[in-house]
């Protein structure tokens, strides 16, 4: 399965009791539920998250930037940046005013700070002397403006998600002067099983049920907490999922004549291609007789994509329709 269209999925929970005179620093703790798309809380019962909407708001028509790609939407919730604008243009890119290479699987690319435009929030807290911490957010690994959360994690795709929990909470366990207001954090699913099983499958139904009841632990943990009404919990994601199917794919490679490509970056549905000097509009006719896609030049992207202006998004840039696999 493969993301394409991309609803966020938002859910505030507002722990503090407006009527109550509190002159303390207020936390905020959010989560990120990846592939999470808008309409899961639908699929089956979701009592912990259906909680979090009563008690607090939750939008209904929210959505990811463009391209919807876990790196490139994590940071922009991170930043309030766009992809084009904070430089993490897909999950792997090539910058070329810099010949070198950035990929989601790179640990050293990962960690290194000259990579993230912007200023996550993060970095704005400490420098403003609020403790923050994140447990395997985008961007978190790396030193960004000579910052990073004072708690921070390299990514272990294995941590188990209630360790995870357990560790959030013993941060908000600290001594008030050790204690992270901001905390950032995320599990990888149901992404995954959305992209093996698909958005309608039965696996992700059990997935979309064993995470709500994980956001129940977690919300358990957070009532025995001594500064529970301090609170404000925040439940979100980076993109949607949609179904494909074998006799839904588009082998690109075979489209084009990659003698005339220098890179071709990305996986399905997003590709940014450089193109050979001079053989631009050849690459962009040979494009037009391929069915189930859309392209442009970088410098001819739609405005509401918000996209193009950035070197890394390189020459022209494809992306197959939604329920379409490009590849």
């Amino acid at each position: 399965m493969r993301s394409y269209i991309s609803i966020l999925v938002l859910l505030a929970f507002t722990a503090c009791n407006s009527s109550k005179e509190n002159d303390s620093v207020p936390y905020v703790i959010m989560l990120s539920v990846d592939g999470f798309r808008w309409d899961y809380t639908d699929k089956v019962e979701t009592p912990n998250l259906d909680r979090i909407a009563k008690m607090g708001v939750k939008a209904e028509s929210l959505k990811s930037s463009f391209p919807t790609k876990t790196f490139p939407n994590h940071y922009s919730i991170a930043t309030g940046l766009y992809p084009d604008h904070h430089g993490i243009v897909l999950n792997s890119f090539y910058d070329p005013s810099e010949d070198r290479y950035y990929s989601i699987m790179d640990r050293e690319a990962v960690e290194d700070g000259s990579f993230y435009g912007g200023e996550p929030i993060w970095v704005t807290a400490e420098q403003q002397g609020i403790v923050s911490g994140s447990f395997f957010w985008v961007g978190s690994e790396a030193e960004i403006k000579g910052t990073r959360p004072t708690y921070w994690k390299k990514y272990d795709h294995d941590f188990p998600y209630v360790q995870r929990i357990d560790s959030v909470i013993s941060w908000l366990e600290k001594p008030e002067a050790l204690r992270p207001h901001l905390i950032l954090w995320y599990f990888d699913e149901p992404d995954h099983t959305g992209h093996k099983s698909g958005p309608d499958s039965k696996e992700l139904k059990s997935k979309i049920e064993e995470l709500d009841s994980l956001i129940g632990y977690f919300l358990k943990c957070v009532d025995e907490l001594l500064i529970k009404d301090e609170i404000n919990i925040i439940v979100t994601s980076d993109h949607g999922m949609a179904s494909i199917s074998d006799d839904r794919k588009i082998a690109l490679q075979e489209q084009i004549t990659m003698d005339w490509v220098e890179e071709m970056q990305g996986y399905n549905p997003n590709y940014n291609i450089k193109v050979k000097e001079g053989y631009i509009d050849s690459v962009c006719n040979e494009l037009l007789l391929v069915e189930h896609i859309s392209f442009w030049k970088s410098t001819n992207i739609p405005a509401r994509l918000h996209y193009g202006s950035n070197d890394r998004t390189l020459d022209i840039v494809v992306v197959a329709d939604s329920n379409w696999v490009g590849g």
